[in-house]
């Protein structure tokens, strides 16, 4: 056991936008804890995205970190939920090293219909028929793998949930929560989640079936104030949680908010575009205008700057 494990005040212990694992001691049960600030308020504040539409991509891009910040190899863990509600489409797209982007495409207008009860809309209102899909890019000398399962329930929660069971088979239980807290600096968005899964019994394990009902009822107990509150350490969440039986958080990776995007690559798509389709997109003072959908950044080229990428 860590020097840590039982001391949840510990001054060395990371306390904000990271995502790590965590151990209960003699359990067969793993698990993973996402706490964001800066990054998420990042990543929302990009776009002027109504409020369940943000709470939506938080909770995507929460999920995104809890998943990709577990994989063992470089490269992308993507989550995108699509279907024929007020939003299009959300995407959360983790990169291995700790780097985080999101964007959601919805119709405003549909979405402001939707919202017109006393309760935040959901994921199955929000998106109506559709599907949940996870993609995994390991680079270009590996074959992208995909898994897609339907939208079910109001959260990506149990989306999350639902696409375990189905494509892994394997017993899961996930908290995600978004909101804004106001602090002396002004209202900023804040994301949090947690995930645990349960080992497989074997011979020398035996059944897990009891301590796994045990984690379940114990991880139900989690609120969502709690995922949210910056003045809660990830250490004092998770003592509180499994403090009976010993818990502690390792692994724990550093999350930013950085977006692939460069005037570079914006130049090698317009390349690909015939030079009438590129005459097209000259605008009046004579240069070409793209903004990048996930970040909002406007890159400013030359029409010759183009043609020559």
């Amino acid at each position: 056991m860590s020097d840590h494990a039982h001391d949840p005040a510990s001054p060395n212990a990371p306390v904000d936008d990271i995502a790590a694992a965590f151990q209960i001691e003699g359990w067969p049960v793993r698990g993973r804890l996402v706490r964001m600030g800066a990054v998420i308020d990042t990543i929302l504040s990009a776009h002027a995205y109504p409020e369940p539409v943000a709470a939506l991509l938080g909770e995507a891009c929460a999920l995104a970190a809890l998943v990709g910040s577990s994989l063992k190899f470089e490269g992308h863990l993507t989550i995108q939920v699509q279907g024929d509600g007020p939003v299009r489409y959300a995407v959360a797209d983790y990169d291995t090293s700790g780097t985080m982007r999101g964007f959601c495409r919805y119709d405003a207008d549909e979405v402001a219909a939707a919202s017109t009860g006393f309760a935040r809309p959901g994921a199955q209102t929000l998106l109506g028929q559709g599907l949940f899909i996870m993609t995994l890019d390991r680079g270009p000398d590996f074959e992208r793998t995909q898994g897609i399962t339907p939208i079910e329930g109001e959260s990506l929660s149990l989306c999350a949930e639902h696409y375990f069971q189905q494509s892994e088979q394997v017993p899961t239980r996930v908290r995600l929560s978004v909101g804004e807290i106001t602090d002396e600096t002004g209202t900023h968005w804040r994301a949090g989640g947690a995930m645990i899964q349960t080992i497989a019994s074997d011979d020398a394990r035996g059944s897990t079936r009891e301590v796994w009902d045990r984690s379940r009822a114990l991880f139900q107990t989690l609120a969502d104030d709690e995922l949210l509150d910056p003045t809660i350490t990830p250490e004092i969440l998770l003592f509180r949680l499994f403090h009976e039986d010993g818990v502690r958080l390792e692994d724990a990776r550093t999350l930013q908010a950085i977006c692939r995007c460069s005037k570079d690559r914006i130049g090698a798509v317009l390349s690909s575009f015939d030079p009438e389709a590129r005459a097209d997109m000259v605008e009046a003072d004579g240069k070409i205008r793209v903004t990048c959908e996930y970040c909002s950044t406007v890159y400013e080229l030359e029409p010759e700057e183009v043609s020559a990428t």
